[in-house]
């Protein structure tokens, strides 16, 4: 399956099981795999064949930016369900969110959860 890939998107959010994560809030970073046929759009050079990704990152945006949720498996899950109910050219997708600093004592990069969704 051919598939077209956001990676490294910035948003600022408050989530976290925190009280102080959900007021002062962080920067998560989120990649997405779009899992869809892509043959039709590269052979047409036909927006209208594949999905405008700037519209997925706004809608991405707004899941990230306007809600809370304590855990970062549950903004994945929101994002990859959202993702799939509003394009339905989109099989399958992947969803990585980074939250590169949780507050608990240990020194790393971060802690990531990945998902991947397939449509019903």
């Amino acid at each position: 399956m051919d598939k077209i890939i956001m990676k490294g998107m910035a948003f600022y959010g408050n989530h976290g099981v925190f009280p102080e994560e959900n007021v002062l809030g962080q920067r998560f970073y989120v990649d997405v795999e779009l899992h869809m046929p892509l043959d039709r759009a590269g052979k047409s050079d036909d927006l209208g064949l594949t999905v405008n990704y700037a519209e997925v990152h706004e809608l991405i945006k707004r899941i990230v930016e306007q809600r809370t949720f304590k855990l970062i498996e549950a903004l994945a899950e929101q994002v990859a369900s959202e993702v799939l109910r509003t394009y339905t050219s989109i099989n399958e997708i992947t969803v990585r969110v980074l939250k590169s600093h949780p507050p608990v004592a240990i020194h790393f990069d971060g802690v990531t959860v990945e998902i991947h969704r397939k449509r019903a």
